[in-house]
């Protein structure tokens, strides 16, 4: 998702993409062990994602 996306969206909102995508990550991890992984390039996008997140909640949160 882009940054603007991610900015109209609420804070449950947020925080439940938040977990889904740490759920895709340990699921990559998982892959990642046994010598499975189709898609290597989700690592960074996943993880730069949930950074964002935790970027635009950390904005709400200064600014209230």
């Amino acid at each position: 998702m882009k940054i603007e996306e991610l900015r109209n969206l609420s804070r449950e909102e947020l925080l439940q993409r938040e977990k889904a995508l740490k759920d895709e990550l340990f699921k990559l991890n998982l892959q990642r062990y046994t010598g499975r992984v189709e898609k290597p390039h989700k690592f960074g996008e996943i993880k730069r994602e949930i950074a964002r997140i935790n970027t635009i909640l950390n904005e709400r949160k200064e600014n209230n």
